[in-house]
């Protein structure tokens, strides 16, 4: 019997793109009505991602999520040949059993005794740990006020959007199958789309954010979600479930959320960065903040990560000097820590970008595309060898593949506030930020970002 991570890596080896040059995206619709009953069931048993039309099977997902978690998934993984059969001959009653059966292996599936995830150290509050942060991230963190900031936060918005709408098209797949389809990429392949689930809990924060300013809490922006967003994918389906459960955070995000570790809040720490320019320590506060209402442990040190990394960039204009920095700022105990600094040293002892990867593609092969873990593989990998030239940085994360859209909003957003956005990569996209939330169809990106800055220049007088 084959494992889940194995059947996934099978899968994801194989998935030729479709070409979107030919064929169009299938984004929601701000009216569209949340799946639920036999079409949840079916389309987490078969879907393809919304942007790329890549193929996906989120209960397989899943089991194999769990698994790298250090949990006992083989009954679990038993079922998923029969349930990829039960969808194709169309027996309904049969598939919810069996689904029914599947989550209930792995709700109680044993922890692998000396599975090494369970040895890492665990926090269980932001003062927890604050505390056990290095002094350099209090000395990094004080930074005054610079009158460049806002137009720096204008690029970095631009990058981001840039940055995801170029992957959008390409996400889902290995690097070996993009280049078959496309050769290297080196500019949008379709003219960009910048309607994207990830910025949607960007733009909730801000919401949250602008009503309570520094005193945000994690409550209130689950409460938000609630509000604003009709489904979500991976973990943020599961919390938003458990949100509307009344599991309100942290436990929404830890509560039956075997996504806990993906990349979800590493997507999104952007805008916790935007708001606490060259102040990585405030970041990564709201970052945590806001974390926990979708992930646990890792997963929301992801986001950390990504906030670090956008605050420092105001004032640290070397990505591989970022780099360094912005390890700071994650729990050093962490298998997070230990994952960063494993990418790092092997980027280190690399020149070969091409070498370089394929190390690291093979050390985290076990892990799901969407997984923090091989994205921030993907981001740093980027940012290391691109010698801050923003199409180059493009082009070496359609090579890396995976969540490219993802990894793209984020070392766009870095490489926007570091420089600003080439007009080859700005123009296109305008000033239109197209979004599936009710009465945000149609954002301006300069409006967006002028909020941005002003809520941070707020943020830091008060």
């Amino acid at each position: 019997m084959k494992k889940a991570w194995e059947l996934e890596r099978e899968l994801r080896d194989a998935a030729v793109p479709i070409d979107r040059r030919k064929n169009s995206s299938h984004w929601y619709e701000s009216d569209f009505s949340a799946p639920s009953g036999d079409d949840l069931i079916h389309l987490f048993w078969k879907s393809s991602v919304p942007g790329s039309l890549a193929p996906e099977i989120p209960y397989q997902e899943m089991v194999q999520a769990w698994s790298n978690q250090g949990y006992d998934v083989s009954e679990a993984e038993k079922l998923i040949p029969d349930g990829i059969a039960l969808l194709e001959t169309g027996a309904k009653e049969s598939l919810r059993v069996l689904t029914a059966a599947l989550l209930n292996h792995l709700k109680t599936a044993p922890k692998l005794a000396g599975h090494r995830y369970h040895t890492y150290t665990q926090y269980s509050s932001w003062e927890e740990i604050k505390s056990i942060l290095p002094s350099d991230c209090q000395l990094l963190s004080i930074t005054p006020w610079d009158v460049s900031f806002p137009e720096k936060i204008y690029w970095g918005w631009v990058g981001q959007l840039a940055g995801g709408s170029f992957g959008t098209a390409i996400e889902g797949y290995t690097g070996a199958q993009i280049a078959k389809t496309y050769g290297e990429i080196r500019s949008y392949i379709i003219p960009p789309e910048t309607k994207n689930d990830d910025v949607l809990y960007e733009l909730v924060f801000l919401d949250v954010f602008e009503k309570m300013g520094s005193e945000i809490t994690s409550r209130e922006i689950g409460l938000e979600w609630i509000r604003q967003i009709p489904f979500g994918w991976s973990a943020e389906w599961i919390a938003l479930r458990n949100l509307s459960m009344g599991i309100f955070p942290p436990e929404s995000g830890k509560f039956l959320n075997f996504y806990s570790d993906w990349i979800g809040a590493q997507m999104r720490g952007m805008i916790c960065g935007m708001l606490a320019p060259a102040n990585p320590l405030e970041a990564i506060r709201l970052a945590y903040i806001d974390g926990v209402v979708s992930h646990a442990s890792n997963g929301v040190y992801g986001e950390m990560f990504a906030a670090a990394l956008t605050a420092l960039a105001f004032f640290v204009n070397d990505p591989r000097d970022l780099i360094s920095k912005a390890l700071f700022f994650i729990p050093p105990e962490s298998e997070y820590f230990e994952k960063a600094a494993f990418v790092v040293s092997t980027l280190s002892e690399n020149q070969n970008s091409e070498i370089a990867w394929l190390k690291l593609e093979k050390h985290f092969e076990r892990y799901n595309w969407i997984h923090a873990y091989p994205n921030l593989a993907a981001d740093l990998f980027s940012l290391w060898y691109c010698g801050n030239d923003f199409t180059e940085a493009m082009a070496l994360l359609a090579k890396g593949g995976n969540d490219v859209d993802c990894n793209g909003g984020l070392v766009g957003n870095i490489l926007g506030i570091m420089n600003g956005v080439p007009p080859i990569w700005a123009d296109p996209i305008g000033d239109l930020l197209e979004t599936y939330i009710k009465g945000k169809e149609r954002l301006s990106i300069k409006q967006l970002a002028a909020r941005t800055a002003d809520l941070a220049i707020k943020t830091r007088i008060h």
